[in-house]
This record gives structure tokens, C-alpha cells and sequence, in this order.
């Protein structure tokens, strides 16, 4: 396995954000990181990632002890404990912040045998891009760890997945990553967890939690005017590590049933067995007004009951309350899930009371 070095020093942070933050502390964070590299991206409220190869002469400062530096600074100023993977390739350090637990962090040197002593024992399924149903083709053939493809001849991953997914996925078990840090703001988003009261094995509870987080994050872009064009789900595990994944929409949408499609979809996308959940975060993705929209999806007539609900849900909604009305499959026991919250909201609960939608 020839791993590229790249004379680059990636820095990716996953902050552990307190309840009820807002979007003023996710400003706050960037301006702070800008103070030490001018070439950051929020690539969501609670991470970021940095270019630190123009820093480190300038702080006289490895990547590891710049790592520091900036965890300290974030825990400093805004009390916020962070997560930190270092490495010479956006993905490495992507894939090794997955892995590292709150106020620690795990750095990979420029070197090509630290780079393949990182991959070479990862599940391939930690690769960007490798779903469900690729690490199933993969497991198939006696290939399940980055190792393991990265032995193979780029040729025969071509036949397995296809020419470009092949190629792709061989530059990515080589440690071969060219994506650059992009400090343009990125759009505007809206987001919100499920934080299960214990680690949670019981797959039904994690659809639950996700329903319950796509009525919310509907209710909240019809009322607000906004439509998503992607969502990203986010599972965090009893270890600390965490799974993302995310999927353009194919247009885009405020609607509760498209938006609990999607993440129903990305959550099967992981392929998790028995996992241990700790948390489940739903995000729409690149919002924009709804009237600026070509057009809204257009759905086959077994969707019009469902929307027909969601529109008198949320005439009642607006006149009674968020907790009038809610899906039918949140009114198991006496309440939704507990631990669910908004981003920049405080918790809401819904009481024992509300009736029912059949959404």
C-alpha cells in the first residue's frame, strides 16, 4: 500500500455544542479559528475543518501541538470541549475525528507509514462514500478492511462497483485525498437531535427518533418559509465515535414524509447491527426561501393523504400549539422519545395529551 503524503496539515474539529446553542456561538467559533488559519469551513454547526500547513511555521507549532493549542483556546473562551482529528488529507482527518472521543484528539503524522498504519485496519465501511450496499459487495468477495482493497488491483474494484466508484474507492484505501478546505460560508442550515436518555440498541427506537426529528425540522421549514435541498444524518455511538451520511435530495423539499424518507434511507445506508446509540441528529441541508423553489416535488397520489394531514396539522399547530398534533407512531407509551432537542431552540416535549396524525 503506497500512501501519498501531501505536505499538508488537515484539522478536523467536531464540537460538542451545549444544549440549546445558537447561531451566534457557531460565529464565535469561526472568527476564533480564523485567528489561527484564515482558511477554515464549518461544514456544519458543530464542526469544522482547517488548513493548518500555512499556520504551523507562523505558531512554530507541530500539528499536534497547534491541535492543542486550539482545543484549549475553544474551552477557554466558550466552554466548549471539542474532538480533534489531524492528518495530511481532509479525509484522514475526517475519519480520525470520527474516532476520538470529547477533548482528545488523534494525529496522523505526514508519513506513509503512518498513513497506512491508520488505514490498513479500518473497516472499509469508514471510507468516504462506501454505503451499505457497496461494504456488502466488498464483504462478499473477503474484502472488509481498508487493508484488504487496498491489495486489490484498481481493475477488479472496477468490476465490483463500477469504473468510477472502483477508481474512487482505490484512491481512498491508497490514503490518495486531494479535497482542499474551502473557507466560502457555506449555506444556511437547520438541524436537530435525539438524544436517547441511555444507549439505545433497539433499531424501531432509532426510526422513532428520526420521525420525530424530520415533523420537526418540516414544521419548522414550513413555518419559517425555508425548503432543504440535502439532509445529513448523524449516529452517535456509546464510544463516542460517530457515523455521518448525507444525500442530496432530488428537488428540494419543507415536507415531513420526503424528509423522513431520506433519513429512514440514510439510516439504513449505515447497515448498523445491535449498534449503541447514543444520539441521532437530522439536518436539512443548503436552505433556501421556499418561494424561490422551481418547483416542489411532485408525489404519486398514495403522498396526498400525508400532506393533506400536514397541512391541517399545521393550521392547528399554528393556532393550539406544536404539541396539538403529532405522527401516530410518536404516540407510543405517553410521549415521543425523550431527549429530543432543536438547535438554537430549548427542548420541547410533547405532552401525554396531544392527539394524533397519521403521518
Amino acid at each position: 500500500m503506497n500512501a501519498m503524503t501531501s505536505n499538508r496539515s488537515i484539522l478536523h474539529l467536531h464540537f460538542d455544542m451545549p444544549p440549546g446553542s445558537d447561531d451566534e456561538l457557531t460565529e464565535q467559533l469561526r472568527r476564533l479559528l480564523e485567528n489561527i488559519t484564515p482558511r477554515v469551513q464549518m461544514i456544519e454547526p458543530d464542526s469544522a475543518v482547517l488548513d493548518l500547513t500555512g499556520a504551523l511555521p507562523y505558531f512554530h507549532q507541530d500539528a499536534r501541538g497547534l491541535t492543542e493549542l486550539i482545543q484549549l483556546r475553544v474551552l477557554a473562551y466558550f466552554g466548549v470541549s471539542s474532538a480533534a482529528g489531524a492528518a495530511p488529507s481532509r479525509m484522514l482527518a475526517a475519519m480520525a475525528c470520527a474516532l476520538t472521543g470529547p477533548s482528545r484528539r488523534t494525529v496522523i503524522d505526514d508519513t506513509p507509514e503512518a498513513i497506512t498504519g491508520f488505514l490498513r485496519t479500518r473497516p472499509v465501511r469508514e471510507l468516504p462514500g462506501v454505503g451499505s450496499k457497496a461494504a456488502t459487495t466488498l464483504a462478499d468477495y473477503g474484502l472488509h478492511t481498508v487493508g484488504d482493497v487496498a491489495d486489490v488491483p484498481q481493475v477488479t474494484l472496477q468490476r465490483l462497483l463500477g469504473a468510477r466508484p472502483g477508481r474512487t474507492l482505490h484512491e481512498r484505501a491508497h490514503g490518495h485525498d486531494t479535497t482542499t478546505v474551502d473557507p466560502t460560508p457555506t449555506p444556511a442550515s437547520m438541524s436537530s437531535e435525539h438524544r436517547f436518555e441511555r444507549d439505545e440498541l433497539d433499531a424501531a427506537q432509532h426510526r422513532r427518533a428520526l420521525l420525530a426529528l424530520a415533523d420537526d425540522l418540516g414544521a419548522r421549514l414550513r413555518t419559517s418559509g425555508q425548503i432543504a435541498t440535502g439532509v445529513t444524518c448523524t449516529v452517535r455511538y456509546a464510544d463516542a465515535s460517530s457515523t455521518r451520511r448525507s444525500r442530496t435530495l432530488p428537488e428540494a423539499t419543507q415536507h415531513t414524509v420526503l424528509l423522513a424518507r431520506t433519513a429512514y434511507a440514510l439510516y439504513t445506508s449505515l447497515g448498523l447491527q445491535r449498534a449503541r446509540v447514543r444520539s441521532i441528529a437530522l439536518r436539512a441541508n443548503a436552505l433556501r426561501p421556499d418561494d424561490r423553489a422551481s418547483r416542489q416535488l411532485t408525489l404519486d397520489n398514495s403522498d396526498d393523504k400525508p400532506l393533506a394531514i400536514e397541512a391541517v396539522t399545521d393550521r392547528a399547530r399554528a393556532r393550539y400549539g406544536h404539541n396539538v398534533l403529532y405522527p401516530a407512531a410518536l404516540a407510543i407509551g405517553t410521549s415521543p422519545p425523550a431527549g429530543h432537542r432543536q438547535a438554537a431552540q430549548a427542548p420541547r416535549q410533547r405532552p401525554a395529551g396531544g392527539s394524533r396524525t397519521g403521518t
